[in-house]
């Protein structure tokens, strides 16, 4: 059976790398084009560069469809060829003929894990670099978030943040700095809590963070809500600071300063250590990490997404006997795709918003798949 054993891991190995170099092209051409046509000015070496960084994560994320693909190809493949049968009338069950796929399969799980551990957070990091400093231009948008602290520039504005819940909407511990067009330090503000938010057509503000000059008759405001903290000025002729300190007060900050919102998303940007950190870090400071919870489990979970959905082609894989041909079995693994992934997005949604535990949002439904592959396989006739 040893003999075997390699004979099928051989015909996974190449359906699964050629299924896996077809949705990686077809995916690169269309982004690039899009990407292309959205930023005209990128030049050739940025968009390689961008791309570079990016492949790993998009051949991460292909590892479970390429996986199912293999698996239907391999065995609808053995089955056209009567070798399925031959197998089985050695004594051979479907489950034990899919084996040496399932250990490959196993393989690649691991290393969908190391990858999305290990390499892909430090290339998110370079590659978002590259897409807000050198596609998009707006090196304003870009922050990298550690496990506790919070570094963004905003024009004449830098501050940091401790901690910041996931929809950016409150932090803790600001310190912010105010810099002069010749960028000499004119004012720097600290807060223990901040209350992010945008009000709309609002009277003039009593304080004003940005030195932008806007018009809030006519757009939105954005004001943050500081609790206890100082304010200190530094002003040209002396060399003594004057530093004031307040319970409650409210400053507008420039429109840049709402992307700071987007850097309560952070998952993808951090090892399972470093986001472990940062969740305990936002718990001892009382923010909701709920959503954070759940990308912890989520990115384990998703890492053997291949297996679950391995176990669910096989059999389909020999179901359908001689009838149909390539296209079918794609149609089916399709299929079997869109269903897993509407079930698994339906479950992470329903853990963000607290309606499921972080573990079972994200692992039920990779046990309920792979108990229903089970029992497909055991029903299925030789």
């Amino acid at each position: 059976m040893v003999r075997i054993d390699r004979y099928i891991a051989k015909h996974f190995i190449g359906f699964f790398l050629g299924g896996i170099l077809v949705f990686l092209t077809v995916f690169l051409a269309i982004d690039v084009l899009s990407t292309y046509v959205s930023y005209p000015s990128a030049g050739a070496d940025t968009l390689v560069k961008y791309y570079l960084f990016y492949t790993p994560d998009l051949f991460q994320k292909m590892i479970p469809v390429s996986c199912l693909l293999g698996t239907i190809l391999c065995l609808s493949s053995l089955n056209k060829s009567n070798e399925l049968i031959a197998l089985f009338a050695a004594g051979y069950s479907l489950l034990r003929i899919s084996m040496p796929i399932l250990v490959l399969v196993t393989f690649l799980s691991g290393l969908s894990f190391v990858l999305s551990d290990r390499i892909i957070p430090s290339l998110n990091r370079q590659k978002n670099y590259i897409y807000y400093h050198d596609i998009k231009k707006n090196p304003g948008m870009f922050s990298i978030v550690k496990t506790n602290r919070i570094w963004y520039r905003s024009k004449n504005e830098i501050f940091n943040i401790k901690t910041l819940n996931v929809e950016g909407t409150k932090a803790q511990g600001l310190t912010l700095y105010t810099f002069d067009d010749n960028w000499n330090l004119q004012r720097m503000i600290t807060a223990d809590d901040v209350d992010l938010k945008v009000e709309g057509n609002t009277s003039a503000p009593s304080d004003r963070a940005s030195s932008e000059k806007t018009n809030p008759g006519h757009r939105d405001q954005y004001q943050w809500a500081l609790k206890n903290g100082t304010v200190t000025v530094f002003y040209k002729d002396s060399n003594f600071p004057m530093t004031s300190t307040f319970k409650n007060k409210t400053i507008v900050m420039n429109e840049e300063a709402q992307d700071l919102q987007s850097s309560g998303q952070t998952s993808e940007m951090l090892t399972q250590k470093e986001l472990s950190k940062f969740i305990e870090k936002n718990k001892e400071a009382g923010l909701d990490t709920i959503r954070y919870e759940v990308d912890y489990q989520a990115k384990i979970a998703f890492a053997f997404a291949g297996l679950v959905m391995t176990m669910l082609g096989i059999p389909f894989s020999v179901s359908r006997g001689r009838s149909g041909g390539v296209m079918l079995q794609i149609g089916i693994c399709i299929g079997l795709v869109f269903l897993y992934w509407i079930f698994y997005n339906s479950c992470i949604t329903l853990g963000n918003h607290g309606h499921l535990p972080p573990v079972m949002a994200a692992w039920i439904p990779n046990l309920v798949m792979i108990g229903l592959g089970f029992v497909l396989i055991s029903k299925t006739k030789k």
